[in-house]
């Protein structure tokens, strides 16, 4: 069995224009297997329970409430989520929500979220699993996630329909560029109990538009 590890989410709320690599009649005729990466296998998240930082600039919402003892100590606490609601990224309203949600948490009481109600988990919140196994067919990409066998489909080289309804899991579609998936989603149902982009309870009210790049890793671990 393989494992790979560290996939990476570089762009959240970013639009960008879905240029195809390859059209239905290029796809026919050339061995996709030896001009895409291989995406297939087990993938662990290298940042949890939050997003990874970007490389620059202000980041997402992270963990305050951090272990106080043991070879882990300063460590991001696993069983306890207190956003820091003074990210300047967050607007006001939306501090004092994430503010409020610490509280329940350092009271003892898990605050509630969609994995602990036992509702679909939407992008981005879904990002929060540790684990996940990509399925990579030329015309689709299907992911499997850790957590309540929650599942996502990514058409291949599509645009988005014309019309749609918002769904739980939106619509994705992909494309490679190099050595990078990018997955475009759009039409994220969010008129919904518990809407919230991560653990932290950090809420949205508009539609999403989730982008999502998975850079190739230069070293694959095999086991």
């Amino acid at each position: 069995m393989r494992k790979q590890r560290d996939f990476l989410l570089l762009g959240i709320l970013v639009a960008v224009a879905v240029t195809p690599t390859f059209g239905p009649n290029q796809a026919q005729a050339t061995d996709l297997a030896s001009l895409t990466p291989d995406f297939s296998g087990l993938w662990g998240h290298p940042s949890w329970p939050g997003f990874e930082p970007p490389a620059s600039g202000s980041g997402p919402v992270v963990n305050k409430s951090r272990l106080t003892e043991g070879p882990q100590k300063g460590v991001s606490h696993p069983s306890q989520f207190v956003g820091d609601y003074t990210n300047p990224m967050l607007r006001p309203q939306a501090a004092e929500v994430v503010k409020k949600h610490g509280e329940v948490e350092l009271s003892g009481v898990a605050a509630p979220t969609p994995s602990n109600q036992c509702w679909p988990e939407p992008l981005p919140y879904i990002f929060w699993n540790v684990a996940m196994e990509m399925l990579q067919q030329p015309d689709e990409i299907m992911i499997l996630y850790g957590e309540d066998h929650e599942v996502r489909h990514v058409r291949m080289n599509q645009p988005h329909p014309a019309e749609m309804i918002p769904t739980w899991y939106g619509d994705s579609v992909g494309h490679y560029e190099g050595d990078t998936l990018v997955i475009d989603t759009v039409a994220i149902k969010n008129e919904r109990p518990f809407a919230m982009i991560d653990m932290f309870g950090t809420p949205y009210t508009k539609a999403l538009h989730v982008v999502e790049r998975y850079l190739w890793p230069a070293v694959r671990t095999r086991v």
